[in-house]
């Protein structure tokens, strides 16, 4: 994969469309070109503390965020603008463990009665199980981080998150 975008959601809450922050790797032909970072006020407004003990993160964080819908556009003005000709949801994106990043997407689309433009996700956990199998002691991310080569240091942040996925799927996607 050449051309792609490495995401990381984080949630405030049990429920898959409080994103409490997002960060994204922006890889063009093969090379992290961008990054984006950025809190969220989630939806709906409370944090769990099971949450707050994964992320660090809590209402004081975000209580002057943007709402999903600000931040999302934001992101997609940064995307496009490697990716001038490509409509949404051309672009793959990439997420260890996809099925949760493209949940949260989806529930906040969902949350905010956006039109889902079915975005393309490839999983690195997927492949990380297929390329290293049993070698590795687990298939967390900063286990595979550390396997292709990536020092993972600020796990749980969104953009530390992203850019190792990104890392990843340029080693074994």
């Amino acid at each position: 994969m050449q051309n792609f975008v490495a995401i990381d959601f984080e949630t405030a809450n049990g429920k898959r469309s409080s994103i409490c922050s997002v960060g994204a790797a922006i890889v063009k032909d093969g090379e992290i070109v961008d990054s984006f970072y950025s809190l969220v006020k989630p939806t709906p407004n409370y944090y769990a503390s099971f949450c707050q003990e994964v992320h660090g993160l809590d209402c004081c964080d975000t209580d002057d965020a943007d709402f999903f819908p600000e931040v999302w556009a934001q992101l997609q003005e940064k995307v496009h603008s490697y990716f001038p000709f490509i409509e949404d949801g051309e672009v793959p994106f990439v997420a260890h463990n996809a099925s949760f990043d493209e949940g949260c997407l989806r529930a906040a689309f969902a949350a905010y009665e956006i039109r889902y433009a079915g975005y393309m996700f490839r999983d690195t956990l997927t492949a990380s199980r297929r390329c290293f199998g049993r070698t590795l002691p687990n298939h967390q991310l900063q286990t595979v981080a550390a396997a292709c080569g990536y020092d993972l240091t600020h796990h749980h942040h969104a953009l530390a998150d992203a850019e190792a996925c990104a890392w990843i799927a340029r080693e074994i996607l």
